[in-house]
């Protein structure tokens, strides 16, 4: 289980994040590119990764990490449930995704840090 306060709190820790209103959601974007949206009530995020990240990330429990039900879903969009998921299993997807859509040159310091 990963709280709302702590997804926001490592996520704008990564290089050049903002935080922006989208539509009824908050976004997260790397140079203006969204990487990840939060939904509070729900307390569910929204992930951008490629359909291979997605399927590897997608194998384990699914009621924690699962494709968006949707044309998006196939485009790689993915559903992270907060009360649901491991903090470090959530942190990977979250990088993963936030390297899918960054410069080169801010994914490598992402990778840098990890290593």
């Amino acid at each position: 289980m990963i709280t709302i306060e702590a997804f926001k709190k490592l996520t704008m820790a990564l290089p050049e994040v903002t935080e922006a209103p989208h539509f009824e959601k908050t976004s997260f974007r790397v140079r203006n590119k969204i990487f990840a949206t939060l939904d509070v009530p729900n307390a569910r995020v929204c992930i951008k990764l490629s359909e291979i990240d997605q399927s590897v990330f997608c194998l384990g429990d699914k009621s924690g990490m699962y494709a968006v039900p949707n044309k998006w879903g196939k485009k790689g969009w993915t559903f992270i449930e907060l009360k649901k998921i491991k903090k470090s299993l959530c942190m990977d997807a979250l990088t993963t995704a936030y390297c899918t859509v960054a410069p080169k040159s801010l994914a490598l310091k992402v990778h840098i840090s990890k290593g």
